[in-house]
């Protein structure tokens, strides 16, 4: 038994490494055959972590159902443990699920469920997550300024923990939530602090995140010039770790470009390749 729970330890650590290069499908397959070793030693607390790992690689897969049904199966054997901390990490992850699909008052009432016990357990670090998640769900449906709330409530925390990538993607929220609004002075303001907290971190994936939401700041603005060099540098981040949005985010430069073109015949014309 203790070479089995030895086992399951090492793939699940594996798992966790994969998952991070984002290799899922060979992340996917070390949390499986953990998850046969602790369905043979009985190890609720490993088959707990184990079937929390499997969900959580559904859930980035875009396997919504498959992922539902392993955080269910956590719930009900975190509630036999006794682990509040992890049934409010738990209930957030389901409430990610239902906001992935769109389904927003669903979403939160998961959230909110959560936020009660994270409360009760003093997870701070798990309610500044939450007040963000929050924040996304009353920016889609419409309630601009709850979410600006939840969004400072998060940033509170993020910076009570000294979390500097939670308080960049704070600072990066805000900023988005003013440029639904049309607020774009306020937006961008908001995110030249996040871009500049994750370029003091050396954080490139959040430094292009605010970049990008700077970009569409001045295209609304119409100051196309300075959106287009923005632009380009998400551009170049998304060629370098191959993000899901290159595509249509280099197809819009491109077009950027174009329209730079048309106003200033003499502009050297810039071609870039997906």
């Amino acid at each position: 038994m203790p070479l089995r729970n030895g086992l399951s330890e090492e793939l699940n650590r594996q798992g966790n490494e994969h998952f991070a290069r984002g290799h899922y499908t060979d992340a996917y397959a070390c949390y499986a055959k953990a998850l046969e070793c602790d369905r043979l030693t009985g190890d609720h607390r490993a088959l707990s972590a184990t079937l929390g790992n499997l969900g959580n690689i559904c859930a980035v897969s875009g396997r919504r159902e498959s992922a539902q049904s392993y955080y269910q199966e956590v719930l009900e054997l975190q509630k036999v443990l006794g682990d509040e901390k992890g049934i409010g990490t738990t209930l957030a992850n389901l409430g990610n699920l239902r906001a992935d699909a769109g389904e927003w008052e669903r979403a939160r009432a998961y959230y909110l469920e959560a936020l009660d016990i994270m409360t009760r357990v003093h997870d701070e670090l798990g309610k500044a997550v939450l007040f963000s998640d929050l924040g996304l769900i009353a920016r889609e449906t419409g309630q601009c300024e709850d979410a600006l709330r939840y969004y400072e409530q998060s940033l509170v925390f993020m910076r009570r923990l000294n979390n500097q990538g939670g308080v960049a993607d704070a600072w990066r929220m805000m900023g988005r939530t003013f440029a639904a609004q049309k607020r774009y002075q306020d937006a961008i303001a908001c995110c030249q602090t996040s871009q500049s907290i994750a370029e003091r971190n050396r954080d490139e994936l959040r430094a292009g995140g605010a970049r990008y939401v700077l970009a569409q700041c001045y295209e609304d603005l119409g100051q196309l010039h300075i959106a287009a060099e923005l632009l380009e540098q998400v551009v170049r981040m998304d060629r370098k770790y191959q993000l899901p949005k290159l595509v249509e985010n280099a197809n819009r430069l491109e077009s950027l470009r174009a329209r730079l073109q048309a106003e200033n015949p003499t502009l050297e014309p810039r071609r870039f390749q997906a």
